[in-house]
């Protein structure tokens, strides 16, 4: 698996268990995607794009763990819709690759959304 060249694949057995506990953002840091470049961040998107249509749909992100091992569990509907919204900049029910939308975004936004000094 291509991923597990990109990304360190040690926080699986850390996600597969229990069940509505998977918090992407700690599993992004915990396999070094922080620290990755954006052409890194748009290779680990293309392979986790199974129909290659430009976009992670809710389908193919609910199988988000089993790209990484092939024996990790489904993520849950409220994981999945959890790390949808969390990621999906747009609201159109999809993550897409512009401007390194899927991890990039969601990393930089979530490590702690701080509000500007005025």
């Amino acid at each position: 698996n291509n991923l597990n060249i990109i990304l360190k694949p040690s926080p699986i057995p850390q996600a597969l268990t229990p069940e509505n506990s998977f918090n992407p953002k700690k599993f992004f840091q915990l396999c070094g995607m922080t620290k990755k470049s954006p052409k890194e961040i748009k290779d680990a998107f293309c392979i986790l794009d199974n129909d290659r249509s430009g976009f992670i749909e809710e389908d193919e992100l609910k199988y988000f763990l089993q790209r990484f091992s092939p024996g990790a569990r489904v993520l849950t509907a409220a994981e999945t819709k959890s790390f949808l919204s969390a990621a999906d900049d747009d609201n159109d029910g999809k993550i897409g690759v512009d401007g390194e939308e899927l991890f990039h975004n969601y990393i930089q936004y979530k490590q702690q959304k701080k509000p500007h000094a005025v």
